[in-house]
Formats: structure tokens, sequence, C-alpha cells
């Protein structure tokens, strides 16, 4: 079997598994929340979590745009975390390659999309891998094998998180419980995608075995799960 980094879950929901404040990209969590009485206590606990995980973090170019990536014009305060983004539509723009270019340490951006405007960008951190089609297995090799990726977070979108549920590619999913309901049908939530229609296909479930609950401050729970081969 191939090499592949341990993929690790990470993202904030609401108690019923929310990762979005509603079902549009002008209504965002890390936005939100911070404005509503009862849960913009205990927020800053999430970050503080987040500061702790991985090197190397897994996204999507549709969270760097609801972030603001591609309006962003001020010099970035450099971290020592590298990113990879997916990102087919494109989300990103060359302003939001360039800004992620200068913020991050390594950025790996993997599209489908071969008029996506990274390719007209030259940056020393910059590198693309084009699929035909998105390939997680095969990314998540390529990223141990050509920049000794060890061990990656996930912080994506639902859609995508679902494509990681069903793959069996995640290893550990570690869970930043909100104090509040927000409901919906359309809006995200943590795992998305088709669903299983049969019996026959329980097998692609998550089975999880938790390793550690914290009760943190103003309600909030940190719960740490292992993916249950």
């Amino acid at each position: 079997m191939a090499k592949r980094p341990i993929v690790t879950l990470f993202l904030m929901t609401s108690v019923d598994g929310k990762i979005s404040t509603g079902a549009s990209d002008l209504l965002d969590v890390d936005r939100d929340f911070s404005t509503l009485d009862g849960v913009k206590e205990g927020l800053h606990q999430y970050y503080e979590l987040e500061a702790q995980t991985d090197l190397w973090s897994l996204n999507t170019g549709r969270v760097m745009q609801k972030i603001g990536v591609n309006e962003r014009t001020e010099a970035p305060e450099p971290m020592g975390v590298s990113f990879v983004i997916v990102d087919n539509r494109p989300h990103l723009d060359q302003n939001g390659v360039s800004y992620l270019c200068r913020w991050v340490r390594n950025l790996v951006l993997v599209t489908t999309n071969r008029e996506h405007p990274a390719f007209s960008i030259q940056e020393k951190n910059l590198r693309i891998i084009y699929q035909e089609n998105l390939h997680l297995t095969q990314l998540l090799e390529q990223l141990a094998e050509e920049h000794n990726v060890e061990r990656l977070t996930v912080q994506s979108g639902g859609t995508l998180n679902g494509l990681f549920l069903r793959e069996k590619l995640l290893d550990y999913v570690n869970i930043v419980v909100a104090p509040v309901l927000i409901g919906g049908k359309d809006t995200s939530s943590l795992i998305d995608g088709p669903s299983i229609t049969e019996r026959s296909q329980l097998d692609r479930l998550g089975v999880l075995q938790l390793e550690r609950c914290e009760v943190l401050a103003h309600s909030y729970l940190h719960l740490c799960y292992r993916v249950v081969r």
C-alpha cells in the first residue's frame, strides 16, 4: 500500500452538525458566531485549538473566497502552515492565489480546470496539481511522496468532507461543538454529498471511537474521535 498522510477532519459545528449559519455564501460561521450572544464568548477556544493542528491544512477555493482572499491587498503576516487548496470552478482569482502564496509557507493548488488563473502565476512556493477528475487517494499519495506530508488537517466544506468519508481516507475526526442550533436542510453539514440508499452500503459509514471529550468554557465541547477501520 502506498504511503499517505494521517488525515484529521477538524471543524467547528453547531449542536446539529452545521458548519455554516445558512444556505448562502454570505453567511459564515466564523463571522456570524462572533455576533451571537452566548456563542461569541467561547469562540476564541476554537481558534486556539486550530493553532495546534497539523502544519499542512487542506481546504477549498470556495472557503478561501468566502473569507475574502480575492479582495485582500494588504501584506499578510506569513504563517508557518502550508495549504492544500482544491479549487475547480475556480473560486480563486489571480489576486487570491498570489495572496495565499504570500500568506502560507507552501501552497499546493489542486484543480481539474486547465484554465485556472494559478497557471499564470510564478511563485517559488506554489505547486499546481492538475487532475482530470479529483482523485483524493492519488492526491494524498502525491503529497506524501513529493512534499513529505506526514499529517494533514482537513477543514473543507461538507461535500469534499463527504468524499474523504466515502473513500475511507479519514483517520481522526476532531470537532469543536458550539452551543447553538442552526437547522435548515440546505445548510451545509459536517458531512454532505450523496446519501446512501441501501443497507448494502452501510460499510460506507464512518464508525468512530471516542478518544477524548473536553468540556470547554461557555458551553462549548471538544470531541476527538478515531475512525474505526
